[in-house]
């Protein structure tokens, strides 16, 4: 675990002095009695700047006047740019407060599959993909305690990634996203009317904003001109907790990470403490292009036993060249990351 680097503390400033007192003034010298004058009324002063007007003399402004209006000037001209930019600061010039608690991050472990479960400080919950198991995901939701999804996110309509979330429908999501295009399959169907009967809300990925609570979740739309596969039309979903972030893509293959790479994309740029394999380790998943772009810290391989030869060498390689820490779920169980607003985080392996 990352520690936590404390914040510098702030140097109070010198408390003023008071000013000395005055020397009482010396006695003058006795002057000479002088003849009496009588003495001339002063003008009013109001009179006196009438006079002054008529002769046509102003006053013009003084150099530390014009000073005076400079450093008023540049006083407000750095207001209003600390306003505009970041730095910790809110557009109003107030500093920004980080978001208390740790969020939790859960690449479960269902299996040659994928099921991403997210909960913020507040409570809030959401899944993404539920795995090939519906008792497996029963399993772990008695386990982890969910009641209540917020957000539901099927990547793709492939059995491995929706038919746990048949059973995930019991607890009610709030919210379904997914990529529009509707699956074929009687687990398809079987999702839409378990979803329809909890009345839950029914959105296509757009590249939106979801608030889990002080959890952002960046929603990763498929890109325009990749065809209607299923792969090639997986959702992303980009997390941030302050500076912990995670990224999670489905089952995008090489033409959807080209598309999102042409189009940069801010969601995809990194770094990632989180990140999930694309595919499961497929060889036509995570490549250098994108790897140099996410830049993650940690993998998850979500997998299980199959017959596509997932994880390949070629993705275990290419995570090895590139310095990153390799997860997985058949060999881990379910791998749990736990992160704090300032990037920290902590990772828990399950076996």
């Amino acid at each position: 675990m990352s520690e936590k680097v404390p914040k510098k503390a702030t140097g109070q400033k010198p408390a003023g002095q008071k000013p000395a007192g005055q020397k009482p003034a010396g006695e003058k010298p006795a002057a000479k009695k002088a003849a009496p004058r009588t003495p001339r009324k002063a003008a009013p002063r109001k009179a006196a700047a009438r006079k002054t007007s008529r002769s046509g003399r102003k006053r013009g402004p003084s150099s530390a006047d014009i000073a005076g209006l400079v450093v008023l000037a540049l006083t407000v001209s750095l207001a209003a740019c600390n306003g505009m930019k970041g730095g910790g600061q809110t557009e109003t010039g107030q500093a920004q407060t980080a978001p208390e608690g740790q969020v939790t991050v859960r690449f479960l472990d269902v299996g040659q599959g994928d099921a991403v479960l997210v909960r913020s400080p507040e409570g809030k919950t959401m899944l993404i993909d539920g795995g090939r198991s519906m008792s497996r995901m029963e399993d772990h939701m008695k386990t982890y305690g969910i009641d209540k999804i917020d957000v539901m996110v099927a990547t793709h309509a492939d059995a491995d990634h929706i038919a746990g979330l048949v059973a995930a429908a019991e607890a009610k999501p709030t919210l379904f996203i997914n990529n529009g295009l509707g699956g074929t399959t009687k687990t398809w169907e079987r999702l839409v009317a378990a979803l329809q009967a909890q009345k839950t809300t029914f959105r296509k990925a757009s590249n939106q904003i979801v608030n889990l609570g002080s959890v952002k979740v960046q929603v990763i739309g498929p890109p325009p001109g990749v065809g209607d596969a299923q792969n090639d039309n997986s959702v992303g979903v980009a997390l941030q907790f302050g500076d912990f972030r995670a990224l999670m893509t489905g089952d995008s293959e090489l033409k959807e990470t080209a598309a999102w790479l042409e189009q940069d994309r801010a969601g995809i740029r990194g770094p990632f403490q989180a990140y999930k394999s694309i595919h499961h380790g497929a060889a036509n998943g995570d490549n250098p292009a994108w790897l140099a772009v996410v830049r993650p810290e940690n993998v998850v391989i979500s997998v299980g036993e199959n017959n596509y030869g997932h994880p390949t060498k070629t993705a275990l390689d290419l995570y090895k060249q590139n310095g990153i820490r390799i997860y997985r779920t058949d060999q881990n169980g379910t791998v749990t990351f736990t992160g704090n607003a300032d990037g920290t985080y902590t990772v828990d392996a399950q076996r």
